[in-house]
Formats: structure tokens, sequence, C-alpha cells
């Protein structure tokens, strides 16, 4: 009787269009799937601005689908909009999927990469299925998007597996709807997809004997260096339980401290390693797989060479089937750190990584399927709830953000010069890149200009609005003045973090901002890196600042801390610093470096936090010189003794209207406990604690000027978790909302959302 009354019923029909990320990610086999179990006619299909629906049913049927499509999605699905229209019913029997057309507009979006899943993972072990040990198993739940993705709609023509004709069984899974590999672009098998090598240095051919993973991991075992083609570019391996592996690759790749991620098989091998609580294993066995840094334990069957000096370790877990058959050979934690020398882009082609790493890797762990988009690993500070991303890359990008208020006209931002992203914005969304790199080489600017490029065609956004940095030398900001019809803005460096730490909160402001970094190049001509601002999207007062020294000899005091330490002792004291101080004793051109300083010649102001933490790191003897960003710093942090709870005092005086925090007070201090024979991790410890609570004294004050109860917090320097858990807690001590990243990086590497959300609020009608 129900079906002969169902058929009787008058028939409706809705036009569906749902944008957010529902290409690649199994929605059009979900919406088959639902409207096969509601009994309703119709199609699906997508286009360049997503996912188009015609569905037909009965009234209440076609009401549920609607409803349901709203509030279910795939496991990968991010819905952002549904639109629904009544059209006439057509009366037409059976729902299918449609071939995707063009038209549209270009507002489709496209996952980021995504880890293996369990299933696939079930069958890549298992001896009985026809995937088994098949280093490209994947489905509509996992495997690569954004690398392998060249135009929208996103289907298997539009990506890097277009060379790779589906036989008659992956054909068969891809076109039932029953199938987890329904629509799955990347689907294939041992018979029909791409295919795994080990080749030397000049062998691209490869080995045509042994299976290449035992090979690989057999030279890992043995201490050789093993280069790996992954999701988004090559890597490097070693045994990171072998000192003289590392260290050779050390030597080899040119990097001297910066500490090597490490990869484990699973959590109970990361368990062995670190300390671990409920968020870091989220974070570790999430879809996204970053680098996440833990704090290591004392016994980890770690090579000191891994991370030299470092109470953290970077760890992450397998994110493809390749990672986890060389972790099941291995049988111990490895180190994955990028392919590339030091400070050059990370190696994606196979010719150029076979050209660039021939020195380095002793073999190669390759195949045939392209990469088309050169993407390092993401890294995340573990914290409360999703941690502080460090790196935005892998397993983030593209995936947009949300604007506090829509862009009238499209934006490109540029970026920094250090840990480049850059940002094209339209609409509500803002498409924050992977992590670029330093842009201090060519190679570097090409692959800026190339990922541009790449986003301007996937996303269908022309800009003409272009935001910049103000510093006039930096190449980001070149890019940008070398650009025609277009609408320049350039963004102070510091207003910019600010503005990246609303928009990364979707506000508008006013705050106070606490921008605390390295350099920034400064209103006044100077160099900044120590601010209090009174801010929002569209501009911003200088209301504060660290007290300013010189910076002696320019960047070559970036590179050597000890002269950061000249410049503030001499602020302090004058030409009679304490005699006993060993900082002075070790260098003997202490002097000079002095007179270059008093000269004022290669020699700027600047009011940079970053720069006091270089200083007191040297007077701690901890790093009189670095060989990456933020390495004395970051001993600084480490040394630091987390139960200690006295600070040291600071004074804030009133310049004019800037309100100034006596950093020199901070010094002295040092020096004073350091001439007691004081522990230095109590030293570092109330360093920090004194720096935090002048902060937090100094937003009060300008809170009872201005009336503003909220501050952001943003800049390299709150990488340090321990600096940001103390003035956070003082913060809100004193009754303030207090804003952190959550979504960008708090460094450089979120500069670009910033410039992108002030031109945007600076180009509202």
């Amino acid at each position: 009787m129900s079906s002969g009354r169902a058929r009787t019923e008058p028939r409706t029909r809705i036009m569906i269009r749902v944008e957010g990320i529902v290409q690649g990610v199994g929605f059009r086999p979900h919406v088959h799937s639902l409207a096969r179990r509601l009994s309703l006619s119709g199609w699906v299909g997508n286009d360049g601005a997503g996912v188009f629906i015609e569905a037909e049913g009965t009234r209440e049927n076609v009401a549920r689908f609607e409803e349901e499509l709203r509030g279910q999605a795939p496991p990968l699905a991010v819905v952002h909009r549904v639109t629904a229209t009544a059209v006439p019913a057509r009366g037409d029997r059976g729902f299918r999927i449609t071939g995707s057309r063009d038209g549209g507009g270009r507002a489709a979006l496209i996952s980021p990469d995504v880890a293996t899943c369990a299933d696939c993972l079930a069958e890549l072990f298992d001896p009985a299925g026809r995937r088994y040990r098949h280093a490209f198993v994947n489905c509509t739940n996992c495997g690569p998007r954004f690398t392998i993705v060249q135009d929208v709609p996103y289907d298997r023509p539009a990506t890097t597996m277009a060379g790779f004709a589906m036989c008659e069984e992956c054909t068969r899974e891809y076109l039932d709807p029953d199938d987890r590999r329904f629509h799955a672009q990347p689907t294939c098998c041992p018979a029909c997809g791409p295919t795994l090598r080990l080749a030397g240095p000049g062998d691209t051919d490869g080995d045509g004997d042994g299976d290449p993973i035992a090979l690989a991991a057999a030279l890992v075992r043995s201490g050789g260096v093993l280069a790996v083609k992954g999701l988004g570019g090559y890597h490097l391996a070693v045994d990171a339980g072998d000192e003289e592996a590392v260290r050779t690759l050390r030597s080899r790749k040119h990097r001297e401290d910066r500490p090597f991620a490490v990869m484990v098989a699973d959590l109970d091998a990361a368990r062995a390693l670190c300390e671990l609580d409920g968020d870091a294993e989220r974070l570790l066995t999430g879809p996204r797989r970053p680098i996440v840094l833990l704090p290591r334990r004392p016994d980890a069957p770690i090579a000191e060479a891994v991370s030299p000096g470092e109470r953290r370790l970077g760890v992450m877990l397998p994110y493809t089937p390749v990672h986890h058959l060389l972790a099941g050979e291995i049988t111990g934690p490895y180190v994955l750190t990028s392919g590339n020398l030091s400070d050059e882009p990370i190696a994606y082609r196979d010719r150029d990584a076979f050209t660039r790493l021939a020195g380095i890797a002793d073999r190669f762990l390759t195949h045939d399927r392209p990469i088309h988009v050169r993407t390092d690993d993401s890294v995340v500070l573990a914290t409360r709830g999703e941690g502080l991303p460090l790196r935005r890359s892998r397993g983030y990008a593209p995936e947009p953000l949300r604007l506090p208020h829509p862009v009238r006209r499209a934006v490109l931002a540029c970026g920094a010069e250090l840990k480049n992203t850059f940002c094209l914005a339209k609409g509500e969304r803002a498409f924050v890149s992977h992590h670029i790199g330093d842009l201090e080489n060519y190679e570097t600017l090409c692959s800026f200009a190339e990922g541009i490029d790449h986003f301007r065609r996937l996303f269908g956004i022309t800009p003409r609005v272009v935001a910049h940095d103000l510093h006039p030398e930096y190449l980001s900001t070149k890019y940008a003045r070398d650009m025609d019809g277009v609408d320049l803005v350039g963004v102070q460096h510091h207003h910019a973090h600010i503005a990246s730490c609303l928009a990364d909160n979707r506000e508008a402001g006013p705050v106070i901002g606490v921008a605390f970094d390295g350099l920034g190049y400064g209103a006044d001509g100077t160099f900044w890196g120590g601010e209090l601002l009174v801010a929002d999207l569209t501009g911003f007062t200088r209301a504060g600042c660290l007290a300013p020294v010189p910076l002696p000899g320019g960047t070559a005091a970036i590179r050597h801390p000890w002269r950061m330490a000249a410049a503030h002792l001499d602020a302090v004291y004058g030409g009679a610093p304490p005699g006993d101080l060993a900082v002075i004793s070790r260098h003997r051109d202490w002097d000079e470096v002095l007179a270059v300083a008093r000269s004022g010649v290669n020699s700027p102001l600047t009011s940079s936090a970053g720069r006091l933490f270089d200083a007191v790191a040297a007077i701690l003897g901890l790093s009189d010189t670095v060989t990456y960003e933020g390495q004395a710093a970051s001993a600084l942090e480490q040394r630091a003794d987390p139960t200690e709870k006295s600070a040291y005092p600071v004074r804030l005086r009133e310049a004019g209207e800037l309100l100034v925090i006596q950093a020199g007070d901070l010094v002295r201090a040092v020096v004073d406990d350091l001439r007691e024979r004081t522990d230095p991790a109590t030293v570092s410890a109330r360093f920090h604690n004194g720096l935090a609570a002048a902060t937090a004294a100094s937003c009060a004050r300008l809170r009872s000027r201005t009336g503003i109860g909220t501050v952001a917090l943003s800049g390299g320097v709150f990488q340090n978790r321990l600096l940001l858990d103390r003035l956070v807690r003082a913060l809100r001590h004193r009754g303030f909302r207090v804003l952190t990243h959550q979504r960008v990086p708090p460094n450089d590497g979120g500069i670009s959302l910033g410039q992108a959300a002030v031109a945007a609020a600076r180009d509202l009608p």
C-alpha cells in the first residue's frame, strides 16, 4: 500500500549547489548513496564551483535529502554553503553521477593530502589482498590530493594520475556506488598504478631485482643515506639511532645544528621517544599527520646529532603507504628530513632531485607518479587542543580560511622574506599557500612565483589588490611592485602580524597587539621587533616597544648573538660592564664591535625581542653563533626551569606617547644572578617570567588609556611555549581576553594572511 501511495504523490525537484571542500573527498558518492536510499531521481556532478545536484522525489524525501545534505558529510568534506532552488519536475527515474563540466566559475576547493586510512592500511598488509604491499593504495577517504591536482574540476584527467589507465578490476571499483573507491580519482593497484623502484644517483631507471622497500630499508639499517619520494617532494632518511649516519647526513646536507624530524611506526614507538598526552596523540594520528614537537625522553634511543642540545623532538607517524612499508622494514625510528641542501627548496621533480641530491643520497626510492606541487611537511608545537602551527603545509594547505569580512576585490598578499607563504583572497575565503621557504635565492623565488600562478589558476582568482611588506629589498616586495594593473598596498610587518592573529580568530579588532619577533621594517626607519600596537585591520598606532639598542654590523648581529650581548650590555653599563663576564673575554674583537655599535654605521636601532633573547643566551654562554633562525632563543627556552616562579622586575617608561619597556633591567638582573653563580636554568626562567610580567603590565597601562580589553599575541617569539604560557596566564589574571594563533603560524608564515586581511579591510567601500 505504501509504495502505491508513493507513486501517486506529487513529485518535487530541487537544484542544489554545494560549495566547500567537496571534490576528491567522496562527496558525489555520498550524495549518490543518500539519493538512492531516499528513492530520488536526478544527478550529481562537479564543475569549477563545486558540486551541482538535481534531486526529484516526494516532497518529504526531497526535504529530508536537503536536510541530511546540510548536516552530514564524508569524513574529509568541508561544506561551506548549500543553496537550493525549486525547479520543475522532470519525471525521470534513477540517480546517476554525471561527468564533470566546465562553468560555474572557479570556486571549487581542493582537499589537502590525507594520510593513509585504516581500511587502506589493512589492505596494505593483507597477504591475501590484491593490494598487498602496494605502495600507492588509497581510496576516497585518503591519499594524495593537492600535490597531484593540476586543474579543476577534480577528475583523474586533471591530476598526475592521468597517465595511469585503470585496469578492469579498478574500473569496476571506481564505478561501484557501494565501493569506497567509487569515483576516487587516484584509484590504482599493482597492475595499473605507479611503480616503485630503487635507483642509484646516476641510474634513474632503477634496480630490476629485489623488493625496493626491503633493499631501501637494508641501506638505512646499514648506515646509508636514502632519498625517498614522498607526497610533496623528496626526503632524506637515515637510521635515527646511528650517530655516524646522522652526522654524515648533516655533513652532506650542510645542515649544522637545526634539528631533524624523526618518523616512527606507531604511537607505541613515539611513546618510547617522547612524552605524549591525549592532544599530542590526536595530532600524531590525525589525517593531517604533521611533525609534532614533543618533550623528549632522556633515555630515548636517538642519536645526539638528531636534535643537538634540544629537549624536544620533532616526531611524525607514516602518512603514505611507502612510509608505512619502510617503517615496518627498518623497525626503528628513522630521520626523515627535506630533500635539499641547506636553504634550498625541497626537490620534487625526479630529474632535479637526482641532480641536486646526487652528492647526498646513496640511493633513491622513487616512483613514476609526478608531483605537481612541492609541499613540505607541516610542523606543530604540541599545546592544548589542536596545537600551535609553526609551519602550515602538507595536510593543511590549500584548505581556505574564513576572513572576518568578505573581500571586495580579489587580493594577493606576497608575505615576508623568511618562512614565506603567499595568500590569495576572494569573497570570504583566504587561501594561504603551503610553506615556500626563505626568499633568499633564485630557486625559492621561482617556487614562490610558480605557486602563485598555480593558485590563481586553481581557484580562478585574478588579484586586483596586491599587498606587500614595507621592506624595499624583500624579494616578495619586489615581486609585488613588478606587477602591472594592480593597486599596491604596503603593510607594516608587525601590523601584519597582529592582523594575522585577528584574521586567524575571525575578528576585526581593535586590540592591543603584542608583536614580538626578530626584525621587521619599522615605520620610522628603524628595525622593530618588540612592539605594542593599538590596532585593527585597517591601521595601527605604535603605543609601546622594548627599549631599542643598536644592531652592531646589521645582519652579522643576527648570526652572532654575542654582538647583541655587547649592544645590550653597553646600553646598561656604558663603557664599564662587569669585567668578569665570560662573554666579553671570549671575543677579542669586543671593543671593535662596540665602536661600530656606537658609531651608528651599519648599526641601525632595533627594539627586537628576538635579539634580546639572543643577547641573554650569549651572556649565559648558551649560544655565541647560530646557524639557523631562532637557535639562540630556543636554547634559552630549553634551558629554563619551568618550576621557577620568581621574575626579574622591569620598569616602564613614558617617552611621549610611547610606552617603553626597559629591557635593560632584564639584562642587568641576568648579569647580577650570573655573577652570583645562580643556575642558568633559574636565570632563564626568571628572564622569561620578567618579560611576561612586564608585557602584561604594559598592556594594562594601555588598557587604561584606550579602554581595549583584548590582547592579540603574534610574532615568531611566541613560538616560545614558556613565554606564551606565562604571558597568557598573566594577561588573563589581569582580566584580559587573549587571542593567540590557531590556524596559521605566529611567525612570518602567517604574515601573508595578515597582509591580505589588511588590504581587504582598507578596500571596503
